[in-house]
């Protein structure tokens, strides 16, 4: 016997809050099909009955069988009632519990490691996989309920009727089936390969839309068209072999039920001819009894396949959602009093090493710029102080504690990353700015004001939609919404990378400015613009290069020194 792996542990732990969670309508649906599928073989006898009636080999009359069919299909219409809601409900709790799982083990990765991952794979989770689960692993127990019910039921009725036509039936049917069992395992080899793929797939499509403007500018619709064909074809080719196994397993099903009905229907038609017992009302209903046992034959490796294959998704979903799990830490922070401290930093990416021993103090309420040339690390000094990043070597203390033992929950209250790319929802104005949250209506009007939002407000209202990803709002607008957000959420520290990279001037101008203008928050602001009125509203420019620190001051002592940043500033205005 196999071990267990951790993962299949998990995986049954997790499938039984699940079904804990659905189970009053699972027990519902599930009685309901046990008294349907039942009535099927009520049904099955009461034509044999009927027929025998008519050719004079029955004891019971026409209205006898009448009263019993009347009250059988009572009871047939409040089961169905009873499963036409209890089997949408027990789907809705289910898939309900189960994606709600998935986000919130998502949700609590860490920062740094969740950069690392390929996202699609998530997307996969939610559409195509969880589409799969629903369908092959949720639902398919109701399904295994009625054909495991009927086929008992059909079978036990038919060894009433003749055991010798059942037992000729069984072994008609026992080869083809053991034949197809060893498929199931490629079934769902194939599945997760297509699961698999499906997310690759997403991946390439996201970034052709994303990248849109850039394809359009550049002219690259015929590469990008090959690209796409490439990866349609590949993804094809897979659901192909998928379907192709399939259709492998449905073949030797069938081949199951041509046999058996070919073969009762010769041995019982001989049977009532010979005397052997076996009336024509049992010949014609053991062909329809058979249905219900050919049908399970059929169906059944096919469903346990997909079944299987469904586990499969189950368990890469819990592998790829159990990794970079955020730990408990045991340390919060409150308000900052003493700063932020860069203790011999070193970050390293892949296998680069992108920051080299930086050693710097921001104090509480100042204002820093970071300036650099391109790829200096000025980003990578912004994520790591933000937890994206974890240092190989040195420590970014937060009053004194190293922010690696911080809850994350405490240290992103203190502090907020506005980016060049500001995320917005495809919702209102006030639920971008309070990202969801209950705020007073007074706080969130003030929070906008202080970012220089009021113009928007005032004309469109604060339920006004801003579009998908913001598309009604523009550039410096979205920005502003985001500097809204850290406002609103009281945060203490305030951390811009290139957040006006992609502004024109007189807009970028007036963002930095109104950020500069709140006194009591600190700011560390990543900047490529170089304007002397801002640039003498910072207490101190830190100036980076190679993945250092190479000097640091304020704007009149870094231009009296004429080093690395006169050098940038004199570029900048040629």
């Amino acid at each position: 016997m196999k071990k267990e792996t951790e993962i299949q542990r998990i995986r049954k732990r997790y499938l039984k809050e699940i079904v804990c969670q659905s189970r009053k309508w699972l027990v519902m649906a599930g009685i309901a099909m046990l008294i349907l599928s039942i009535y099927n073989i009520v049904i099955s006898w009461l034509l044999q009955t009927i027929i025998d009636i008519v050719s004079g080999d029955s004891s019971m009359t026409i209205l006898q069988v009448g009263i019993i069919a009347m009250i059988t299909f009572l009871i047939f219409i409040a089961a169905y009632v009873i499963y036409r809601v209890a089997r949408p409900k027990y789907l809705y709790q289910a898939m309900l519990c189960y994606k709600q799982k998935i986000f919130c083990k998502m949700i609590d990765k860490n920062l740094s490691s969740f950069r690392k991952e390929n996202t699609s794979q998530y997307l996969s989770m939610y559409t195509n996989d969880a589409k799969m689960i629903e369908m092959y692993y949720f639902d398919s127990v109701l399904e295994m309920i009625d054909l495991t019910v009927s086929f008992v039921g059909a079978l036990l009725l038919m060894l009433w009727y003749s055991p010798i036509l059942t037992v000729f039936g069984l072994i008609l049917s026992v080869l083809p089936i053991a034949a197809s069992l060893p498929i199931a395992n490629k079934m769902a080899e194939a599945e997760r390969k297509v699961s698999d793929g499906n997310g690759e797939f997403v991946s390439i499509v996201r970034d052709i839309l994303q990248g849109f403007p850039v394809i359009k500018s550049f002219q690259a619709e015929k590469e990008m068209k090959k690209n796409f064909f490439r990866e349609n074809e590949r993804m094809e080719h897979l659901k192909y072999q998928s379907r192709y196994i399939e259709e492998s397993i449905n073949l030797w099903g069938t081949a199951a039920s041509v046999m058996m009905r070919l073969g009762i229907f010769l041995i019982g038609a001989w049977m009532s001819v010979s005397g052997y017992g076996v009336t024509p009302g049992i010949v014609l209903v053991f062909l329809q009894l058979m249905n219900y046992v050919i049908s399970p034959i059929e169906r059944i490796p096919s469903i346990l396949a997909k079944r299987k294959a469904a586990i499969g998704l189950i368990e890469k979903m819990l592998v790829s959602v159990q990794i970079n799990q955020e730990q408990m830490k045991e340390n919060k922070i409150g308000m900052l009093k003493k700063g932020i401290s860069l203790k011999d930093v070193s970050v390293s990416i892949g296998n680069k090493n992108v920051l080299h021993h930086l050693n710097f103090e921001f104090e509480i309420g100042k204002k820093y710029a970071v300036v650099g040339s391109s790829g200096a690390g000025k980003s990578t000094l912004i994520n790591t102080i933000m937890g994206g990043f974890s240092p190989v070597q040195g420590e970014v203390l937060f009053d004194g504690i190293d922010s690696r033992e911080i809850q994350p929950e405490s240290l992103f209250q203190v502090m907020a990353l506005v980016q060049q790319s500001v995320f917005v929802f495809r919702d209102t104005i006030r639920n971008n700015i309070t990202l969801f949250k209950e705020f007073d209506e007074e706080k969130v009007k003030k929070a906008a004001d202080q970012a220089g939002l009021r113009e928007l407000i005032d004309k469109r209202g604060l339920n006004d939609s801003c579009g998908e990803n913001g598309n009604k709002l523009s550039g410096g607008e979205r920005q502003r919404i985001a500097i809204a957000r850290a406002l609103l959420r009281g945060s203490q520290v305030l951390l811009l990378d290139e957040a006006t990279a992609a502004l024109d001037n007189q807009t970028s101008y007036a963002v930095i400015d109104a950020v500069l203008s709140m006194k009591e928050m600190t700011e560390i602001i990543v900047t490529h613009r170089l304007e002397e009125k801002l640039l003498y509203q910072y207490d101190e420019i830190l100036v980076m290069h190679a993945g250092e620190i190479v000097e640091k001051g304020t704007f009149q002592e870094l231009m009296q020194k004429k080093g690395f940043f006169y050098s940038l500033y004199v570029v900048s205005k040629e």
